[in-house]
C-alpha cells in the first residue's frame, strides 16, 4: 500500500512531485485557497447516505495525494482539493474557473456528478442486495459501472472518484472502524470501484480498494493471514534477498540490466488463492515473490530463461501476457520456479513501459504530455487511445486518428475526453435502478425500455423532479420517473402516432413497438369489420349455424381470421361465399335462361380468346373469364371453367376442391377452357415455404425471387418454435418457372420444405 503522508511538508512536496514549478505552485495556491473554507468541516452526504466523518480538509490533501502517487498532472491534483468546495461555499466555487481556468472547472462539475451518482444509488443498492437475484444485481452493478464512466466527459474524474474511494477507506481503517457504516462503504467499493479499477489497469488502487475493503467485509479472515505474513516475515526477506542476489549475478555476466526487488504481498489476492486452489499458507507462492525490471522485451526472455536455468519451473503455473496481453492491456511474464528449499518462489519479469502501464493504467496517458520524451511516439500514443476507447466503451469498432507529433502536444487533453461512452447515455429510475439507453433518448424510450405497457400508457415524465416534455433528450445521471395513464371504463390507452415523427424516440426497438400497437389496432379493426359483413351474409342465406372455420378451408383459407381479414380489406368478394353457401343448399336455384344460353355454346367447335386472363374459351365470343382465387391455376395446370352469376367465367384448376364441390351441385355450369398462347400473360399463385428461422432467411429467398424475375404481391411470415412459415403470393409465367424457383429456395440454408400450395 501507499503509504499516508504524515506531515504538512511532506504533503506539499508530494503534492508537487512530478511537476513543473509552474503547476507546483497552482497547486499550492488551491490548497491555501480552501484551507479557510474546508478547517474544521466534516465530509457529509445527504438523501439518506450515511456520513464517513473525515475532516474535509485532511481528507482533500490524501486524495490529491493518492493522485500525485500515480503521478497524474497538475489539474486534476487542483480539482481533487477543490471538488468538496460546492457543498461548503457555493460563492466560493464559483471562482474557481476565475482562479484556475475552465479545465479546472470543468474536472470539478465531473467529480460533482460523480459524487452525486453515489448519493443517488448508495442506499438503493444496499436494499436492492437484499431482493434481487445475484445475476441481476451484478448486471446492474456492471451498468452502474458504465454509467459512472460515461458520466465523466473527463476521464481525469473517474481517478478523483476512485482516489477519494481510497482516502475514505483509509481513514476507517485507521480509527479501527468496523461497523455497519464502514461495512457499506468496503461493499460498495467491492462491487463497483475495485472492478473499475482493474478495468481501467490502475494497479496500485485496485490491490488497495481490495485489500481496504477485505478488511472490512472478512475482518477474521484478514487477521489471519495478516499475522500468517508477520510470523515468518524475516525469514522469508532473507530468502528473497539471497535470491534476489544470486540472480543480479548470473543476469550481470550475461551482460543484462535490470532492477530486481521483492513484490508487495496483497492479503485480499492471498485469500483469493487459498481458497479457489484449496492449498496450504506455505504453498502459496505469492508469498514469496519478486519482479525484475528490464529495457526491452527480448532482455524478457533472456531473463526468463536464466531463472529457469537457476531455478526448477513449474510448466502449469507460467504465463506469457507479453504475447498475450490481459485485457485491460496488462503485459508481463509470471513464472514459478521451485527454489533451494523445496518451495515455490514467483517471478515477474516486463519492461519499465509495461511496469509503468500496470501500475497507473489510464493514469499512464498523463506521463506522456510532454511530445519530446525519448520514451514515446505518436504511434504509440494512438494505439494507447485506440486500446482505451475499446477499454471504456465497449465499442466493436475504433476509428483511429492519424496524430503528428505536434497534434499530440497541442491535443492530448481533448482526445482523451473523448474516450467516453458517447453513443450511449445512462438514466436512474425512481428507485436508483441503472437504464442503459442509445444516446438521444427521450422519457418515450426510457418507459418502452421498462416495459411495453409502461411505454403504450406513457402520458408524462418527469425528469429530476420537474415535468418534461416527452421528445425532451434524456442525459446521464438523470432520475426519470414516467406518468401512466390508467385506462379502464371504456377508455383505450395507447401511444401516439406522433410518436413515430422524428424527435419523439431514438431507439429502433421503441418505434417498432409503437408501430406493432398500430398494426395490432388496425388488425382488429379489420377482422371487426370483415367478421361484419360475413355474418350479414349468413343471415342473408339464412345458415347462421353453419361453423365458419369449415367455411374458411372450404374456401381456400387456412384459417377463420384469413378469410375475414381478406373480407375485411375488400380481397375476397362475398359472391363467393354466398355461391359456397349456396352448395351446400339442395335447394339452390337453378340457372337463368342467360346462363343457359351460355351452356349450349359450349358445346360448340369455334375457340376464341377470353379477357386478359389468357384463358381461351371454347364456343363463345369474348366471354369475360376470372382465375379462382382458391386454386390460383397457372400454364400448363389442366383448367375448367364455372359460370358464376354475373361475373363470367371462373376458371379453376381440374383438381380444385371447390370446383369439384360445385361440379356436383351444377354440372350444367362447367364449361371447356383451355390455356392461350399468349406469352405475357402472368399468373398468381401461392407458395407456401417451411425452414428453420434464422436471420437473412427473407432476404435470402427474396433475392431468388429477383433472380428468377419473379413478382412478389405477397408475403405471410409467422415465427414459432424456431421454425418460420412463410407464404408468398407471386405472379409466374408458367409452372415451369415456378418450379425452377422452388427448387432453388429448396437449396437455401435451413428450408425444409417449398411448394405451391
Amino acid at each position: 500500500m501507499v503509504s499516508t503522508v504524515s506531515t504538512q511538508a511532506d504533503t506539499r512536496e508530494l503534492l508537487c512531485s512530478d511537476l513543473s514549478e509552474q503547476d507546483g505552485l497552482r497547486v499550492l495556491t488551491a490548497l491555501n485557497f480552501v484551507k479557510p473554507f474546508y478547517e474544521g468541516h466534516k465530509i457529509s452526504a445527504d438523501k439518506g447516505v450515511v456520513e464517513s466523518g473525515q475532516d474535509t480538509y485532511q481528507f482533500s490533501e490524501t486524495v490529491a495525494s493518492i493522485l500525485a502517487q500515480i503521478e497524474t498532472d497538475a489539474d486534476t491534483r487542483i480539482a481533487a482539493l477543490l471538488f468538496e468546495l460546492p457543498v461548503i461555499d457555493a460563492d466560493a466555487a464559483a471562482r474557481i474557473e476565475e482562479l484556475f481556468g475552465t479545465g479546472v472547472a470543468e474536472l470539478v462539475n465531473g467529480v460533482r456528478q460523480l459524487m452525486r451518482l453515489h448519493e443517488q444509488t448508495f442506499v438503493q443498492n444496499e436494499i436492492q442486495r437484499n431482493k434481487n437475484a445475484a445475476q441481476e444485481a451484478a448486471a446492474q452493478l456492471e451498468v452502474l459501472r458504465k454509467m459512472l464512466l460515461a458520466m465523466a466527459v473527463d476521464m481525469r474524474a473517474v481517478l478523483v472518484r476512485l482516489a477519494s474511494r481510497v482516502a475514505t477507506l483509509r481513514y476507517f481503517a485507521d480509527r479501527k472502524l468496523q461497523n455497519e457504516r464502514s461495512r457499506q462503504y468496503a461493499r460498495e467499493t467491492f462491487d463497483l470501484y475495485t472492478p473499475l479499477a482493474n478495468r481501467l489497469g490502475i494497479w496500485q488502487l485496485k490491490w488497495e480498494l481490495e485489500d481496504l475493503s477485505f478488511r472490512f467485509l472478512e475482518p477474521d479472515s484478514y487477521r489471519r493471514i495478516a499475522s500468517l505474513l508477520e510470523e515468518k516475515r524475516v525469514e522469508r526477506e532473507a530468502f528473497v534477498a539471497n535470491s534476489i542476489k544470486r540472480l543480479e549475478s548470473e543476469m550481470a555476466a550475461a551482460g543484462i540490466k535490470a532492477e530486481v526487488y521483492g513484490r508487495p504481498k496483497h492479503i485480499y489476492s492471498i485469500w483469493s488463492k487459498l481458497r479457489g486452489k484449496d492449498i496450504e499458507f506455505a504453498d502459496l507462492y505469492d508469498v514469496r515473490a519478486f519482479r525484475v525490471i528490464v529495457d526491452d522485451i527480448k532482455s524478457c526472455y533472456t531473463v526468463l530463461g536464466i531463472v529457469h536455468n537457476i531455478w526448477t519451473p513449474m510448466p502449469a503455473e507460467f504465463d506469457d501476457y507479453i504475447a498475450r496481453p490481459k485485457p485491460n492491456g496488462y503485459q508481463s511474464l509470471h513464472t514459478v520456479v521451485v527454489a533451494e528449499d523445496g518451495r515455490p518462489l514467483e517471478v515477474q519479469v516486463r519492461t519499465k513501459d509495461m511496469h509503468e502501464f500496470a501500475e497507473y493504467g489510464v493514469a499512464a496517458h498523463w506521463r506522456y504530455k510532454e511530445a519530446g520524451n525519448s520514451n514515446f511516439t505518436g504511434q504509440k500514443y494512438d494505439e494507447k487511445i485506440a486500446w482505451l476507447r475499446q477499454l471504456l466503451a465497449w465499442k466493436s469498432e475504433v476509428v483511429d486518428a492519424v496524430v503528428s507529433q505536434e497534434d499530440v502536444h497541442r491535443d492530448w487533453v481533448e482526445k482523451l475526453k473523448s474516450a467516453s461512452l458517447d453513443d450511449r447515455i445512462y438514466v436512474l429510475t425512481p428507485q436508483a435502478r441503472v437504464i442503459e439507453l442509445p444516446y438521444g433518448a427521450t422519457p418515450i424510450d426510457f418507459a418502452y425500455h421498462l416495459h411495453s405497457d409502461v411505454g403504450h400508457r406513457c402520458r408524462g415524465a418527469r425528469v429530476d423532479g420537474a415535468l418534461v416534455p416527452l421528445n425532451t433528450q434524456l442525459k446521464s445521471g438523470q432520475t426519470v420517473e414516467i406518468i401512466t395513464a390508467k385506462g379502464g371504463n371504456g377508455i383505450s390507452v395507447g401511444p401516439s402516432r406522433d410518436w413515430l415523427s422524428a424527435g419523439y424516440a431514438a431507439s429502433s426497438r421503441t418505434r417498432a413497438k409503437v408501430r406493432a400497437w398500430f398494426n395490432a389496432i388496425d388488425q382488429q379493426e379489420t377482422l371487426a369489420h370483415g367478421r361484419a359483413l360475413v355474418d350479414k351474409v349468413l343471415q342473408r342465406e339464412g345458415k347462421t349455424s353453419i361453423n365458419l372455420e369449415d367455411l374458411a378451408h372450404t374456401l381456400g383459407f387456412v384459417k377463420l381470421d384469413d378469410l375475414l381479414l381478406a373480407v375485411g380489406k375488400d380481397e375476397f368478394g362475398l359472391r363467393a361465399i354466398e355461391l359456397a353457401l349456396r352448395g351446400e343448399d339442395p335447394n339452390a336455384p337453378r340457372l337463368t335462361d342467360e346462363d343457359a344460353v351460355i351452356a349450349r355454346k359450349s358445346r360448340a367447335s369455334s375457340v376464341v380468346q377470353g379477357a386478359k386472363s389468357g384463358v381461351l374459351v371454347v364456343g363463345t365470343d369474348g366471354l369475360m373469364t376470372q382465375l379462382a382465387r382458391c386454386c390460383k391455376p397457372a400454364p400448363p395446370d389442366e383448367i375448367v371453367g364455372f359460370v358464376t352469376r354475373g361475373k363470367g367465367v371462373s376458371i379453376h384448376r381440374s383438381d380444385c376442391k371447390n370446383y369439384l364441390e360445385m361440379q356436383k351441385k351444377a354440372p350444367e355450369r362447367v364449361i371447356q377452357t383451355e390455356w392461350g398462347a399468349s406469352s405475357s400473360t402472368v399468373y398468381p399463385v401461392d407458395i407456401f415455404v417451411l425452414a428453420a428461422d434464422r436471420q437473412g432467411l427473407l432476404r435470402d429467398i427474396s433475392d431468388i425471387f429477383l433472380r428468377e424475375k419473379i413478382n412478389v404481391i405477397g408475403v405471410s411470415t409467422q415465427s414459432s418454435k424456431g421454425q418460420a412459415r412463410m407464404a408468398f403470393t407471386a405472379e409466374i409465367g408458367s409452372t415451369a418457372q415456378l418450379q425452377k424457383a422452388l427448387n432453388i429456395i429448396g437449396e437455401v440454408n435451413g428450408v425444409l420444405e417449398a411448394k405451391r400450395h
